[in-house]
């Protein structure tokens, strides 16, 4: 019997998951994937928003803004990358001032501090590439640019030190009351706890659904991505938004924190939970829209795309919460953009939930901090031999594009919760996300997978689900 069974090892679930490693709780988090970040968390913008757009007095705008506000403490007590470099919502003429106003106003009523109405030659004067049709600019300072592979991961990490347990390639089937407690059936077997909390993404509703008659309906909302070689990254510097629309914060032009430029999303609402193919029509409608953001954006430059799903609940709101008429099963339902940016509040929003139903005593031995995976060529000389001396590996390039050793790979796959497939080194390393996307470095890759993991080169997958070593 489980103290707390969290269903999702996504960003969301994987905050709940760190937070609550602090108390003597024997906590489970289930996956279906073969890895954790294999959902809505691996595919979005990156993006730590300010909390302006969100309606002021929803759980949206309070978790937004608290979440923005914890982003500094935890990329350096996590070591996952983080920059504040801003945002502005460009509007085309002055017909768009009233609705920057109201963002304006939204903020400021949402706590959000520092933001200002620019004119076209101020904010020129920040982002000289703005598009020719951009008559003002909201400016937002506290906006910033993340990892969303490296923070998923880094709280993942952080829990399994602490003592969570992580069932991955474990798909939930049926969720059922028992007393006063649930069984969880999977395809891995039974599982039984006192708690549930549902951090499940798109099926989020499926599961809710399950022990509610107050049903909940979760659509996927397909975004469509592309990106950038790092040749384009420094066209803007801000993270540039269009006015809002009732579909979400609308087509963006951002720097990555890795160097790269990324342009989308779209919004297309779906019915299939994993249809995450990109189509001509949605990409066509990024590059369209971007174009009245910025200008000189160099197309040739486009190394992939992309498409994610965000899950939208039909109210636009979080749902985060037990369940009336299931006790002690807890929604974190509905979680689209700022899901990211709120993650590290969610944490902290739902141990509050479980305090009111549980005793939780502190452990002694949490281990607050984590240690990311170094990356060997930002090294000084010194400690670059220090790290050779200790691991020749360290000496082998086997990403060009990226500049990426053997001994980074080494590290991804044996540490907690290590990398098992070619994307799990891709996004724990970024061994493969160049501009030649993985052509050349895949095969040493995949040699370096099969020994670690005493595999055949034939069992080592890009992704895709598997029973955990």
């Amino acid at each position: 019997m489980k103290d707390v069974i969290i269903i999702g090892a996504g960003v969301s679930g994987c905050a709940i998951a760190r937070e609550l490693s602090r108390y003597q709780l024997d906590i489970c988090v289930l996956e279906r994937e073969s890895d954790i970040c294999e959902g809505t968390s691996k595919a979005n913008s990156g993006i730590v928003h300010g909390g302006f757009d969100a309606k002021p007095g929803t759980l949206k705008a309070k978790l937004n803004v608290l979440g923005n506000s914890m982003m500094d403490e935890m990329s350096k007590k996590l070591d996952f990358e983080f920059k504040r470099n801003g945002s502005m919502v460009v509007c085309q003429n002055e017909m768009g001032i009233p609705a920057l106003e109201k963002l304006l106003e939204q903020g400021k009523e949402n706590g959000v501090k520092g933001m200002k109405i620019l004119k076209r030659e101020q904010a020129l004067e920040l982002e000289p590439n703005l598009a020719d049709g951009v008559y003002a600019v909201l400016h937002i300072p506290s906006g910033g640019i993340v990892c969303p592979f490296g923070m998923n991961i880094a709280y993942a990490e952080n829990a399994a030190q602490n003592g969570v347990e992580f069932k991955l390639g474990t798909e939930v089937q049926l969720i059922e009351r028992v007393g006063q407690d649930y069984r969880i059936q999977t395809n891995q077997g039974v599982f039984e706890t006192k708690y549930v909390i549902n951090a499940a993404g798109v099926y989020a509703d499926v599961f809710h659904n399950m022990v509610s008659e107050q049903k909940i309906h979760i659509t996927p909302r397909r975004g469509d991505y592309c990106l950038l070689d790092k040749t384009a990254g420094d066209l803007v510097r801000h993270t540039i938004f269009q006015l809002p629309t009732e579909k979400g914060k609308g087509v963006l032009v951002t720097p990555t924190i890795h160097g790269n430029l990324l342009l989308g999303p779209t919004a297309i609402d779906i019915e299939d939970k994993e249809a995450t193919a990109t189509t001509a029509k949605g990409l066509q409608e990024v590059l369209e829209k971007c174009t009245k953001s910025v200008k000189n954006i160099p197309f040739k430059q486009v190394i992939t795309s992309f498409a994610g799903l965000r899950a939208h609940e039909e109210h636009g709101e979080f749902i985060i919460g037990e369940v009336e008429d299931a006790k002690g099963f807890i929604d974190v339902a509905g979680i689209e953009s700022p899901g990211l940016t709120s993650a590290p509040a969610i944490g902290i929003y739902v141990r509050d939930i479980l305090a009111e139903k549980m005793e939780l005593k502190e452990k002694e031995n949490f281990v607050e901090e984590r240690k990311g995976i170094v990356r060997f060529l930002d090294l000084p000389k010194e400690e670059q031999n220090r790290f050779l001396q200790e691991n020749q590996a360290y000496g082998q390039i086997v990403c060009r594009c990226e500049q990426i050793t053997e001994g980074e790979i080494l590290d991804a796959i044996h540490r907690p919760l290590g990398a098992t497939t070619l994307d799990g080194v891709k996004r724990r390393t970024r061994a493969g996300m160049g501009r030649c996307q993985a052509g050349f470095c895949t095969p040493k890759v995949m040699e370096i997978l099969a020994r670690e993991l005493h595999l055949e080169l034939k069992d080592i997958r890009k992704n895709g689900r598997r029973d955990v070593r």
